[in-house]
Order: C-alpha cells, then sequence, then structure tokens
C-alpha cells in the first residue's frame, strides 16, 4: 500500500492505555497492507487495489465504552446489547471499485470503528488470551470489515479469518480463533 494513512485514535469514553492506542494504529495498518495485497477493493481497469491508487486513505477509531457501543448497535443493527466491534464502512462494497470515481487529490475516506472497552475485556479473560491481542485483532477485523471483509457466509468468513491470522501472525499473535485450551471444540465449553 502506497497511501499515507490519515488515522484518528479517539478517546471517548473507558479506561484506554496509551500503548492499546498505538498497538490498535499498528493493526489498522497492517490490516490495510495485507488488505490491499489480497487484492481488496479491486479495480480491474487499472489493475490493483483502490488503496493503491490514491494518496491517501482516512480511518476514524473511536475507543469507548459498552454503553455508546449498545446505542449503536441498537440504533443500526437492530441487537440492543454492547458488542466488541463496530464498524461503519463509508463505500457500499468492492464490488463497485473499477466504478469508483473520485479526484485525485481527494482522500479515500473508508469508515468507522469503534471498540467497546468492557466487552473486550470480558471476552480476552473468557479465552484467556492478553487484552492487548484481543484488542489488536478486533482493529484488524474491523478494518477489514471497511474494506468490504464479511463472515455472514462461511467461504467468506473462511477467507476473512485466514486473513486475520495472517496478520495477526506478522505481530507475533497467536491464532485469536485456535480453541481455547481445555475447551471443548464443539460445545465451546
Amino acid at each position: 500500500m502506497t497511501a499515507q494513512l490519515d488515522l484518528d485514535v479517539a478517546i471517548e469514553a473507558g479506561d484506554w492505555s496509551d500503548d492499546e492506542a498505538i498497538a490498535i494504529r499498528g493493526a489498522v495498518e497492517a490490516a490495510l497492507v495485507a488488505a490491499a495485497h489480497d487484492g481488496a477493493l479491486w479495480d480491474e481497469d487499472d489493475e490493483k487495489s483502490l488503496l493503491d491508487q490514491v494518496m491517501m486513505i482516512e480511518i476514524s477509531v473511536t475507543l469507548t465504552d459498552d454503553a455508546s457501543v449498545r446505542v449503536l448497535n441498537r440504533d443500526y443493527r437492530g441487537k440492543d446489547a454492547p458488542t466488541n466491534v463496530l464498524s461503519f464502512a463509508a463505500l457500499e462494497s468492492d464490488d463497485g471499485a473499477s466504478e469508483f470515481d473520485m479526484a485525485p487529490d481527494m482522500p479515500l475516506m473508508l469508515g468507522d470503528i469503534l471498540i467497546a472497552r468492557e466487552t473486550c475485556q470480558r471476552e480476552a479473560a473468557e479465552q484467556n488470551k492478553p487484552l492487548l491481542h484481543h484488542l489488536i485483532h478486533l482493529s484488524a477485523h474491523g478494518t477489514l470489515h471497511l474494506v468490504g471483509y464479511d463472515h455472514m457466509v462461511d467461504d467468506e468468513a473462511e477467507h476473512m479469518e485466514q486473513l486475520e491470522r495472517h496478520i495477526l501472525a506478522g505481530m507475533g499473535i497467536d491464532d485469536p480463533y485456535a480453541p481455547i485450551e481445555d475447551q471443548d471444540v464443539e460445545t465451546g465449553q
């Protein structure tokens, strides 16, 4: 990826550390590089990713709490409960990359990611993994959503999960989808 990244990481609520914000920034950057290499937002006309054609990419990451994420999850997804990460992509999908038209000097606005502190802490504890590793995983996961990856069907989910494993391995983090030690793979218990 040749574009510069204008990444705004803002702490809205919750007990977030500077180290976490820095690690999240690194995860977003690594996910964008991997996505470009994987062919995300592929432009058939130019035979390369939009991520490699623009000069600037903009993403906003908001580090917040369960209460804030719960409201957004309810209003936008119809689920009245907090979740670990929400992504709001500015692009409709990655299918129309060849038709995407913008001025050469305009930044490519990819969207917004929100991460809920308490849910992430609880999940990390339940999964017996370091919180920082979980936050990095969710940041990469959210970034991949911004560039068109999804996990609603099995084939897409497997592809997205494999890309996440690759990104995290490059950052020295174990497979986030590996069964938790002493957990039954079938029941999750």
